[in-house]
């Protein structure tokens, strides 16, 4: 009997847990709107670029009670952001490594995050995998993404007048302090 088909967009995730499921392959980085979204309007996404990924699946013993059902996600791209000083395109690679373990309520899950390093979340019928993948590269970017040393400075423009230095406000009350009041 073979393995039935794995769709990353739907995974039974206990099953997958119990089985000790291990799976990996490629996804069209394109089809991950939101990413591509953050990628500098001169350099989005290819066709042929992918997000590269991994999940393993595991339970794990618990004294005293029901076995843990864990994720552990993988996931990896290189997109094209928008340098904060120069404004041009700098590759910047996303990367996501994670575990997530799933359990049965929402209370469970608050409980349990306050105190564990991992992700909790609440055990669904079906995980759509892509969108976690997505979601978690989302969070691996840089909050200020920029080139090591630009490839060119950015130039303002010419149109623009040169500052000029204004009187301090309080300067005035300064003259008013010297001058002697009238009688």
């Amino acid at each position: 009997m073979s393995a039935p088909a794995f769709d990353p967009l739907s995974v039974d995730i206990a099953a997958f847990a119990k089985q000790g499921g291990e799976v990996s392959g490629a996804w069209p980085l394109v089809a991950l709107d939101r990413l591509c979204s953050e990628a500098h309007a001169d350099a989005r996404p290819l066709e042929g670029d992918q997000v590269e990924w991994r999940a393993n699946g595991e339970t794990r013993a618990c004294r005293g009670g029901a076995p843990q059902v864990w994720l552990h996600l993988n996931c990896s791209t290189r997109l094209a952001l928008t340098c904060q000083r120069c404004l041009q395109p700098v590759e910047t690679l996303a990367h996501a490594q994670r575990g997530f373990q799933f359990v049965a309520t929402e209370a469970v899950a608050a409980a349990i995050d306050a105190d564990s390093d991992d992700d909790v979340l609440v055990l669904s019928r079906t995980l759509n995998l892509v969108e976690l993948m997505e979601d978690e590269l989302l969070l691996a970017l840089p909050l200020v993404p920029r080139h090591p040393v630009c490839p060119q400075p950015l130039i303002p423009p010419e149109d623009t007048e040169p500052f000029e230095e204004r009187a301090h406000p309080f300067a005035v009350l300064g003259e008013l302090k010297r001058k002697p009041l009238p009688n």
